[in-house]
């Protein structure tokens, strides 16, 4: 089915991802995966091509278009591609509008014009040891020292976390945290106490550094404090949405293009004298994952629409990241088994995007969160 939710300029911006990707990511991402880690160059020439920032206001060095549709494209490119190491989803679309709306006027001159040309990269640092979707049992404190906070805890899972020169982090600043006694603080690279654990060896993303972050007396000045102080709750909950229709978005594209590569694969390998694809069997595996990606595709383009108006709702945002990142964790475990062994080796799409994807149902809040979330607002 034709998709009716990009207008021209949006398809000449795909044009413009994908040229971007053949360029300065495809033919370096096989050493970044063996690193551990992406390179600095490519996020600086992310900032040349106006990929980040794409909705920070030109006076910035951003790109001024608030419609969330481009941030789609951008994420539909990146994983049909298969590069989630070069994480600009999370720098635009998860620590953008942390920094777009809640920052004041001398914050903004201070850290976007960075954000916008790759020279500052960003993390958000939420999860703890003892604390994942569960934000009220953050245990990170900043103690009101007058001119300054002294921040004092540990983060893990944090994403860019090795390559970050900029932190959000969230901290208690009350004695009871939760709900009313959270706050946003930004660390800076170089900050007096400020340490970063190891790369952490995870199954899958490889090239996506994924750190533990140290704090031991680090002094925050007061002019760090990003929104209101002990109102970090209600910033996060606001712009969760947005961050769960991205990895959605990541999601759905990931399914379509796995049901892809395993069409052409069971036409082209034979079982038995002839192709796969003449075994009834298989046909119906892909006409179940074809259909249940159309039916998907079809939903989270009426939220990808209905967020770039700025009415997606959060029930309807969790629903989206529930269903599709399990519809993308199902897809490439059935598309993997149709590959059969070679679906095992490193060296087929599949079993990368077997491994990859497998996060997608943890991170920015687990599925069982999302049907929390969207249980508590139909039952109360």
């Amino acid at each position: 089915m034709e998709r009716q939710i990009y207008t021209a300029e949006h398809v000449a911006f795909r044009d413009t991802v994908r040229t971007f990707l053949a360029k300065e990511v495809l033919p370096h991402y096989e050493q970044w995966e063996r690193d551990g880690i992406t390179s600095r160059a490519a996020w600086l020439a992310a900032g040349r091509q106006g990929l980040l920032g794409l909705a920070v206001d030109e006076e910035y060095g951003g790109g001024g278009n608030p419609d969330f549709r481009y941030s789609a494209v951008l994420g539909e490119e990146f994983a049909r591609a298969g590069v989630s190491g070069l994480a600009v989803g999370l720098h635009n679309d998860i620590v953008g509008p942390y920094l777009t709306g809640l920052a004041t006027e001398e914050q903004k001159r201070r850290w976007l014009p960075g954000f916008c040309s790759g020279e500052t990269i960003t993390a958000i640092a939420m999860t703890e040891p003892g604390a994942g979707s569960d934000l009220q049992g953050i245990r990170t404190t900043a103690e009101d020292k007058g001119d300054h906070f002294l921040l004092n805890g540990a983060k893990t899972f944090i994403s860019n976390g090795i390559l970050a020169d900029l932190v959000v982090v969230a901290a208690k600043t009350t004695p009871e945290g939760g709900a009313h006694g959270l706050s946003l603080l930004v660390v800076e690279r170089g900050a007096e106490g400020f340490e970063r654990g190891r790369n952490l060896d995870k199954i899958g993303q490889k090239s996506q550094d994924t750190a533990e972050l140290f704090f031991h007396d680090v002094r925050v000045p007061k002019e760090n404090l990003l929104g209101e102080r002990d109102g970090a709750f209600l910033h996060l909950m606001t712009n969760l949405a947005q961050e769960r229709m991205a990895i959605a978005v990541a999601a759905i594209t990931a399914a379509e293009h796995l049901v892809e590569i395993t069409s052409t694969y069971v036409k082209e390998r034979e079982a038995f004298g002839r192709p796969l694809s003449r075994l009834q069997h298989i046909r119906f595996e892909i006409a179940e994952m074809a259909t249940e990606c159309a039916v998907t595709r079809a939903f989270l383009d009426r939220c990808i629409a209905d967020h770039a108006e700025g009415k997606l709702d959060a029930v309807h945002a969790s629903m989206a990241k529930w269903w599709a990142t399990e519809l993308q964790k199902r897809t490439a475990d059935r598309c993997l088994q149709l590959h059969g062994g070679y679906g095992y080796m490193n060296e087929y799409p599949v079993a990368k995007a077997f491994t990859d994807g497998r996060i997608q149902t943890i991170y920015g809040g687990t599925t069982e969160i999302m049907k929390e979330i969207i249980g508590r607002s139909l039952l109360g």
